[in-house]
């Protein structure tokens, strides 16, 4: 494994202890523009989060009442709290060919694209020493005070994340700062997204950032805060 990814895992309480667990719960908080452009303001304020830690689950309690979202690559689906099946997906990620950044989403649309995206924020460091990830140190980065190691990441074919290619950087404590990625699945206008990431907090041995912020990429390379994309709060987070 590439010795800064396995500096970060150890910094995030370690493979050993990761695979103990099986499942992860957490509360959800929600906001940003990218929500109103896709129609679905408010349904991703305030929510709770279930995956698997070892293959691409998620469940979402979000999108009506008894109603919740279940997520895996070759299938999302809305159900009943007890199970029965409202609508469902196959395929769900050829439902975004032809899209652009502002064609509005169905909730069929939502649950896929949170559901990967919570399952691979929540599994991060981890799921990115998947076998068949490429990893590469890049140059270091300077944020203000601070100088941040790059490490580009090209994960397999079979894990799902806004894309293939990813560049996280990682401050002199081996924690991740930023994560930069284009998500594919919002097409043509997405951009290049600076994923800022803090309030880093030990639950139950693991190391889970508890602050998100997406912005899109200046033409300086850094994130343009002239509006705010994506903000996630995560809390109440708990492992079995």
């Amino acid at each position: 494994m590439n010795e800064l990814l396995t500096q970060v895992i150890d910094t995030y309480g370690g493979l050993d202890r990761w695979n103990g667990f099986s499942r992860l719960t957490a509360r959800v908080k929600g906001g940003g523009a990218l929500w109103v452009v896709k129609g679905q303001e408010g349904v991703l304020d305030d929510y709770t989060t279930r995956i698997d830690l070892h293959r691409q689950y998620a469940s979402h309690a979000f999108g009506g009442r008894g109603l919740r979202s279940v997520y895996t690559p070759d299938r999302v689906a809305v159900e009943t709290e007890a199970g029965a099946v409202v609508e469902e997906r196959t395929d769900p990620r050829s439902a975004f060919a032809g899209h652009d950044f502002t064609m509005p989403w169905d909730r069929l649309h939502l649950a896929y694209f949170t559901g990967y995206a919570m399952w691979t924020y929540l599994t991060e460091p981890f799921s990115l020493a998947a076998p068949g990830s490429v990893t590469e140190e890049l140059e270091p980065w300077r944020e203000e005070d601070e100088t941040w190691r790059r490490l580009k990441v090209v994960l397999p074919a079979g894990v799902v994340g806004h894309g293939r290619e990813n560049v996280y950087y990682i401050d002199e404590g081996g924690l991740i700062r930023r994560h930069d990625y284009v998500a594919e699945v919002l097409g043509k206008g997405a951009g290049l997204a600076a994923h800022l990431i803090s309030g880093h907090r030990e639950f139950d041995g693991i190391v889970v950032p508890t602050e998100r912020r997406v912005w899109r990429v200046g033409q300086d390379g850094r994130p343009d805060k002239s509006l705010l994309s994506v903000s996630i709060d995560v809390s109440e987070v708990s492992f079995a």
